[in-house]
Order: structure tokens, then C-alpha cells, then sequence
């Protein structure tokens, strides 16, 4: 069967791009290089083809792999109702300079996400927990956009860009707009994880294809 560069780019997503398959090859992983397993069933190709366009499509926030048909539009991505991240209006994040947030915390008991002196609910403990390459996806968007964004002097100890003062001194309305988006990605990419999980066990389990000199 032909396959594109998209649909090839699309497996690697839904093989690659899960906990799983850090967990499986972890061993492997030790030295550089991504060591894929390519199934030679085209069924479960095409099957993890449709999950990587998924995962692509919430990675790119909607801009790509768009499908309407496999409810895949064109806009940023959003959990089923009543499963959506909110703000009520108790947990509104001001945006005067006074009320800048400089912490980020989760009460996992109601399940709400803590920034300064707002809050959003609905965030699951394992979006709170979501790592890429060791680092928690959510304190990492945080560490840009909080009130004090001092970086400790590395290398040759030379001090940072004055430039790096030019930042904003309030939280504006982007920065809300940008977090519920975060965590409505973060949340649908959770949600797809055991699905992931079952087909690189079946690829792995299965025929693949080997490499020849």
C-alpha cells in the first residue's frame, strides 16, 4: 500500500508519543536515537496512522491533521462537556500588577489548578503531572509568563540580557485564553494514552518489518 510522508509522520506520533513506549524501551532509549517499531499489518498501520493524526492534531492545538469528520476542526481543542477546564468567577486570575501570580500549585483533592490568587477546576491529577523529556508541561508554561522570571547564570557566568526585562508587568486576558487551551490538550492527550498503550503493544506483539543492508 502507498503511504505518505503525513500518514508515516502520523504512526510515529501514535507510537512514540505516549508513556508507554518511554516505559517499554527504556533501556534502548539510554543512548540516542528513537528506535521505532514498524508492524508489517496494515490494518493496525492504518490504525495507528488515524491515533498519530489525533495526537498531532492536539499537539499543533487544531492547526493540523484537521478532519471535521473525525471531529477534528480547525479550532483550538476542547474536552467533552462538562469534562472542559473553567474558571468560575471566584477563581479569576487579575490582571492588575499588583495581583501578577509568581506560583503555580494543584489541590488535587478538588482537583484545581493554582495560580496566585485564581484557579481553574476540572484539571485531572495527571494533566497536573504530564512530563515531556522530564519536565512538567504546566510549570514550564508558568515559568514564562509568572511575575519574577529570573534564570540562574549558566556557562561562562555572564549576566543575563538586559533584554530579559522587557516582559509584561500585569496577567493579561492571552495568557488565560492560552492556558485553558493548554489544559484541554493536555487533558484529551491523557485520555488517548491506554488506546496508545494497546497498539504499540499489538505492533510490538505482531509482524513487524525488519531493515535490509
Amino acid at each position: 500500500m502507498p503511504v505518505t510522508p503525513e500518514d508515516f509522520l502520523a504512526y510515529l506520533a501514535a507510537v512514540a508519543a505516549n508513556p508507554a513506549y518511554t516505559a517499554r524501551f527504556q533501556k534502548d532509549l539510554a543512548q540516542p536515537g528513537l528506535r521505532i517499531p514498524l508492524t508489517a499489518d496494515r490494518k493496525l498501520f492504518l490504525q495507528a496512522v488515524e491515533q498519530g493524526r489525533q495526537v498531532i492534531w492536539l499537539h499543533t492545538f487544531g492547526e493540523r491533521y484537521v478532519d471535521p469528520k473525525a471531529k477534528r476542526p480547525k479550532a483550538p481543542p476542547r474536552m467533552p462537556k462538562g469534562q472542559t477546564p473553567t474558571i468560575p468567577q471566584a477563581g479569576e486570575i487579575p490582571n492588575d500588577p499588583a495581583a501578577m501570580p509568581d506560583v503555580i500549585e494543584y489541590d488535587q483533592s478538588k482537583q484545581r489548578l493554582l495560580i496566585g490568587t485564581g484557579f481553574v477546576e476540572k484539571v485531572p491529577p495527571a494533566v497536573w503531572r504530564y512530563e515531556v523529556s522530564g519536565k512538567r508541561v504546566l510549570t514550564q508554561w508558568f515559568s514564562y509568563r509568572k511575575r519574577n522570571r529570573e534564570r540562574p547564570i549558566m556557562g561562562d557566568r555572564r549576566p543575563p540580557s538586559k533584554l530579559g526585562n522587557i516582559q509584561l508587568d500585569h496577567w493579561p486576558a492571552e495568557y488565560t485564553t492560552e492556558l485553558l487551551h493548554l489544559l484541554n490538550v493536555l487533558a484529551l492527550l491523557v485520555s488517548m494514552e491506554p488506546n496508545q498503550a494497546q497498539i504499540l503493544e499489538e505492533i510490538c506483539d505482531g509482524p513487524t518489518l525488519g531493515f535490509r543492508q
